[in-house]
């Protein structure tokens, strides 16, 4: 037994290592440094709990956490929504599960840079693709990146990009479900529609409940689509983007840092908050 802790121990220093460089350190320096007061790289000064009193009368955050919170509905509705569809549809056929598996997830290896810059081209007023359609059937070109309409054109891109990721993970739970309980609702009259929302959704529900947890945390680290896109302007600022600002643009790491602390306990609320509500005995097989 000694010698099995020894290996295991071996296995995962090299994880906790990286870990604790990467997210541990990170996360601790940053809750050393929403204490202080900051102005660049070295001139710091203590001020206890300033910048956490700032952020309750902070407009800016609020309406940033608000934009935060619209971009999550529409993951939760369409991004978790539509791919749970796409699974249950591949799921109930025989043949050509590899090729969809393929093309749904592909947009996942994309890098979010290279799909913003994809929509900036697409959303483009003068020449894009959708004003140039729109304009073939006679009809007067969209400013996509207005006032009114940036965070939902934004939050497209959002939505299309992690589709195919929990597309996979539904299909996978999928995969798992044994046949002999397809077969004996089968026996009992039971198909379509009602399979899907009596016997296939109850029995991956955990599954579900882990998509929408990734759904809402992915969410919180939304940058590059608002940022390439917008720069966080007309009224698509999102916690990501104030953070940054806040931290790299005006320099003011102090503030910057209690963001970040905030978006982590926002997640983390929000987290529980999910588990809380999709909280039930679960079903084995």
């Amino acid at each position: 037994m000694k010698g099995d802790k020894k290996y295991i121990v071996a296995f995962l220093a090299p994880a906790l290592l990286l870990i604790s460089t990467f997210v541990y350190y990170p996360f601790l320096k940053s809750l050393y440094l929403s204490f202080y007061r900051t102005s660049g790289f070295f001139d710091k000064k203590f001020v206890g709990l300033d910048n956490y009193k700032r952020m309750f009368t902070d407009d800016l955050l609020g309406a940033a956490t608000l934009h935060t919170l619209e971009i999550m509905l529409y993951t939760i509705v369409f991004q978790v929504g539509i791919a749970l569809v796409l699974a249950v549809m591949v799921d109930n056929i025989s043949k050509g599960k590899q090729f969809f598996r393929t093309v749904f997830f592909f947009p996942i290896v994309i890098s979010g840079a290279a799909i913003s810059l994809l929509f900036v081209l697409i959303y483009n007023y003068q020449f894009g693709m959708l004003n140039n359609a729109i304009a073939g059937l006679g009809l007067e070109k969209v400013l996509w990146l207005s006032e009114t309409g940036s965070l939902k054109a934004v939050a497209v891109p959002t939505v299309w990009h992690y589709v195919g990721f929990y597309f996979i993970l539904f299909l996978t739970a999928m995969s798992k479900i044994p046949a002999d309980f397809y077969e004996a609702a089968k026996l009992e009259g039971i198909s379509g529609i009602k399979k899907t929302t009596m016997l296939t959704i109850p029995l991956i529900l955990s599954d579900i409940k882990v998509v929408l947890i990734l759904a809402i945390t992915g969410t919180l680290k939304v940058f590059d689509f608002v940022w390439i896109l917008s720069r966080g302007q007309n009224g698509t600022e999102v916690l990501g983007t104030y953070m940054y600002k806040k931290a790299l643009v005006d320099q003011n790491f102090g503030y910057g840092s209690t963001i970040a602390i905030y978006i982590v306990v926002f997640g983390l609320i929000l987290s529980i908050i999910t588990n809380r509500l999709l909280k039930r005995e679960e079903i084995t097989y």
